[in-house]
C-alpha cells in the first residue's frame, strides 16, 4: 500500500518531470517501487531516455529493466509497435528467458489473441508451476473474458500452492460477492483476518458479507467486527459506525428484546449514533438534519 508520503514524492516527481525539470529516471524507479499504474507517463519518460543513446547507455544494467518497463506501459496504452520493438531487443539480448516469454504472452494478450496467449502461458506452468506471475497472468486474462466461475476455480487451484497471497484471497472474496456466493466470501475474509488481524478493511469488508447473509447469530457476529473495526481505526470509520446502527437495529426486530446480549448493544449504538452525529456536524453540516432522520428511523438515540 502507497503511503501518503510516497505518493506526494511521487506527485512532486510526475510534476517535476511534467515541467521540464528533469528527474525522469527517479521518477520512473519510484513508480516501479510503488507498484503502481502510470502507463502514459512511464511511455513518454521511458521513451525519452531509451531513445538518446547517451542516457540510455548512462543507464548501465538498468537499461534492461527500463526496456521492460515500457514495454508493459506501451501495452497498457495500446502502443502495439513500441511494446513489440521492446520486447524484440530484450529477447535478441535474453535469448532463452522465460520472463521475456511472459512478455511476449503479455503482447498476445494485448493483441486479442488470448487462445495463443494461453497456450503459451500452459507451457510455461508445465515448465514450472510455481511461477505466481504466470498463475495470475491466467486469472487476470479469464477474469476479463468474463468467465468468473473459471477464474474462481484457477484461483483456488492458485491458493493450494501459495496460501499466504492475500491480494489473492481478496480477490477470490470480491469474485465470490459478484456472484452472490456470500458464505465462500465469508471463508475468504476469515482468511484474512487470521493471516492480518490489525487491518481494518478486512474487518469492515467481512461484516458487510456477514450482515448481507443475516440471520440473527451473523448479524451478531457482524456488529463485533464493525465495533473492532470502530476500533482499529480509532472511531473514524462512518461506514463501521453506521453497520453498527443497522446491525444493532436488525437485532431488536429479530430477537424482540429476548436476547440479553444485546441489551449493551444500546449503548454502543447510541455511542456510535453520538459519533457519527457529531462527525457530520463538522464535515457536512447541512446532511445532519437528513442523518438524523435515518437514526431516527433505526430508532437511535444519541
Amino acid at each position: 500500500m502507497v503511503t501518503k508520503t510516497e505518493e506526494s514524492q511521487l506527485s512532486r516527481l510526475e510534476s517535476q518531470v511534467d515541467n521540464g525539470g528533469g528527474g525522469a529516471w527517479d521518477f520512473l524507479c519510484l513508480v516501479r517501487k510503488l507498484k503502481v499504474r502510470r502507463s502514459d507517463k512511464v511511455l513518454k519518460h521511458g521513451l525519452s531516455i531509451l531513445n538518446d543513446p547517451k542516457k540510455r547507455s548512462a543507464l548501465g544494467p538498468h537499461e534492461w529493466t527500463l526496456y521492460e518497463q515500457v514495454a508493459i506501459a506501451a501495452m497498457d496504452c495500446q502502443s502495439l509497435e513500441v511494446a513489440k520493438d521492446c520486447i524484440k531487443i530484450l529477447r535478441r539480448r535474453f535469448p532463452g528467458s522465460k520472463r521475456v516469454g511472459r512478455l511476449e504472452g503479455m503482447l498476445l494478450e494485448a493483441k486479442g489473441s488470448l487462445p495463443e496467449a494461453e497456450k503459451a502461458y500452459l507451457s510455461f506452468l508445465e515448465e514450472n508451476p510455481f511461477d505466481q506471475v504466470v498463475h495470475k497472468r491466467m486469472i487476470a486474462m479469464v477474469k476479463a473474458q468474463g468467465d468468473i466461475t473459471r477464474a474462481i476455480g484457477l484461483i483456488n487451484k492458485y491458493l493450494e500452492t501459495f496460501m499466504a497471497d492475500h491480494d489473492a484471497w481478496r480477490e477470490l472474496a470480491e469474485l465470490y460477492n459478484s456472484l452472490q456466493m456470500y458464505k465462500q466470501a465469508a471463508f475468504c475474509y476469515e482468511e484474512l483476518i487470521l493471516s492480518q488481524p490489525t487491518n481494518p478493511l478486512y474487518h469492515l469488508t467481512y461484516a458487510d458479507v456477514l450482515y448481507t447473509i443475516g440471520g440473527l447469530e451473523n448479524l451478531q457476529m457482524a456488529k463485533k467486527y464493525y465495533a473492532s473495526t470502530i476500533n482499529l481505526t480509532g472511531g473514524k470509520n462512518r461506514r463501521a459506525l453506521f453497520g453498527v446502527c443497522l446491525c444493532t437495529s436488525a437485532i431488536a426486530q429479530l430477537s424482540k428484546g429476548r436476547n440479553k446480549e444485546d441489551k449493551d448493544g444500546t449503548h454502543l449504538q447510541s455511542l456510535a449514533a453520538t459519533a457519527l452525529e457529531k462527525d457530520y456536524k463538522q464535515r457536512a453540516p447541512d446532511k445532519l438534519q437528513l442523518l438524523s432522520s435515518a437514526l431516527k428511523s433505526l430508532r437511535v438515540s444519541s
